[in-house]
């Protein structure tokens, strides 16, 4: 790797050293100052003020501010986040059943929008201001302005409420996970009920997956199929593809290797920014769907002021978007080193 790439991944990496610092500072300090009794909910229902005082003390509501930040951050650093005040068990864990499940509804998303954004964006600029062009175009206008969250009650009322063809909410039906149990092994629902061999979980938690994961994939889809139409416009006047043309080769492999094939590499790296969005988009899309994600875990935690499950939700979301944009930062560069200027 040239050494102008390696100057900029270490001052990407510094900036991206700094953001996660500023994000736990800040995070901390709101969460805390927020009026509150988090030391009742630790009780239980109907504490006594003994209770909640031996509480608070046992937790360190009754220390300093900033004495309560260094033991926070002592104990992050040994890969500690503490024990939730909602759910008593630890953070780390809960945080990790909560990703995976967001993960697996992010990921679903994204090989729908892509697939479907890739086909519609190469047959639109092959018929570029003819009808099926401007059905894409509008397509994709639609699908980047509409919020995912209105897709969802929109889908909800359609496919489920009207036409009864998906589950309304959850990640799995009540009868089937009785029924027919699914073995956590990966925490994603769809491998561990292939490597179970549990075809009838896998039928019904893909089935619970798909209206989420289209609500999900609408602004994703929006984006690659507005990238690849433009790029491949502009791979299509340059003059390798008019001698191709010109020489007689099919229309169609000059779209699908050679004019794709340029075209998908900054597309690519827009999606990788869109990823990291769509894990904050996505909370929305799990409350509305009941689906049992980071999102709604981080929602029931700010409605309880459940300050360690708040820490840990916000610092991981946090982690995992600076790395993300680091990463693709560091493609970019790589595939472009004028960036490194």
């Amino acid at each position: 790797m040239p050494k102008g790439i390696w100057q900029y991944t270490a001052r990407r990496a510094i900036h991206a050293f700094a953001v996660i610092v500023g994000v736990l500072v800040i995070t901390f300090v709101v969460s805390h100052v927020i009026p509150g009794k988090p030391a009742a909910l630790w009780v239980g229902a109907h504490p006594t003020a003994e209770q909640i005082q031996r509480a608070t003390e046992e937790l360190g509501f009754n220390k300093p501010l900033y004495e309560q930040f260094y033991i926070y951050v002592t104990n992050l650093l040994r890969g500690d986040l503490g024990v939730s005040i909602r759910t008593h068990d630890t953070v780390l864990s809960d945080v990790a059943r909560g990703l995976t499940s967001t993960l697996e509804l992010i990921i679903a998303a994204f090989v729908i929008a892509i697939g479907a954004g890739i086909v519609v964006g190469v047959f639109s600029a092959s018929k570029r201001d003819h009808v099926p062009d401007h059905f894409g175009r509008l397509a994709a206008i639609f699908s980047v302005s509409m919020p995912p969250f209105w897709l969802a009650m929109i889908f909800q009322i359609v496919f489920s409420q009207t036409l009864h063809w998906f589950p309304l909410a959850g990640r799995m039906s009540t009868d089937v996970s009785i029924l027919y149990p699914l073995k956590s092994i990966t925490g994603f629902n769809l491998i561990d009920s292939l490597l179970t061999l549990n075809f009838v979980a896998f039928q019904d938690s893909l089935w619970h997956l798909v209206l989420p994961a289209l609500a999900l994939a609408a602004y994703p889809f929006g984006l690659t199929v507005r990238m690849v139409r433009t790029m491949m416009i502009e791979v299509l006047q340059e003059n390798y593809t008019r001698s191709a043309l010109a020489w007689g080769l099919p229309g169609r492999l000059i779209l699908m290797k050679y004019a794709l094939k340029n075209a998908v590499s900054s597309t690519i790296i827009a999606l990788g920014m869109s990823f990291a969005y769509t894990l904050t988009g996505a909370f929305l899309d799990e409350l509305i769907f009941v689906w049992p994600g980071l999102g709604t875990y981080t929602a029931l935690s700010i409605l309880s002021l459940d300050y360690p499950a708040i820490m840990g939700a916000v610092i991981i979301v946090a982690i995992f978007y600076v790395v993300i944009n680091l990463l693709v930062d560091i493609l970019q560069a790589f595939l472009d080193p004028r960036v490194t200027l």
